[in-house]
């Protein structure tokens, strides 16, 4: 299982933890990073992710975010370029559509963000895009109710 995981998913185990949904998500997020740390998934992102975190203004969350990309990670191709201009047209946001766009190029079995008005973007042109994308909490009780069905 190919996973691609946006700058959202990387912030949630230092955002606020109050708040039940976050807490939640960032739970998820750390059963993901277990299953890629322990082999089971292989994770991949892309240039983008380490320019959003460089844009971050917090030097000491930036630099804990950064810890968490893999290495190596995949440029930015034309061929990403020109299918993120084609995203962009079907309503995301420039940043958002390299990461779909790129996650498309990795071969990601799934895309995972927490941005939810990146999700509703995405769920809406469900069929034009070649990766599905979900929240990881949502994406992982999905993947645990398919498990035990088997």
């Amino acid at each position: 299982m190919r996973i691609y995981l946006d700058v959202s998913c990387l912030n949630r185990p230092f955002d606020d933890q109050t708040q039940a949904r976050i807490r939640l998500e960032s739970e998820a997020v750390t059963l993901i990073f277990e299953r890629i740390d322990s082999g089971s998934w292989t994770r991949v992102s892309s240039e983008m992710a380490e320019r959003e975190i460089a844009a971050m203004s917090d030097a000491e969350r930036r630099k804990r975010v950064r810890a968490l990309l893999p290495k190596p990670m995949s440029e930015l191709t034309e061929s990403i370029w020109a299918r993120a201009a084609e995203l962009q047209a079907l309503g995301l946001k420039p940043a958002d559509a390299v990461h779909v766009s790129a996650a498309e190029e990795a071969r990601a079995d799934v895309f995972l963000t927490c941005d939810d008005r990146l999700l509703g973007a995405c769920r809406r042109s469900a069929k034009k895009l070649n990766v599905i994308v979900a929240n990881p909490l949502e994406w992982l009780k999905e993947l645990d109710d398919a498990e035990d069905a088997e």
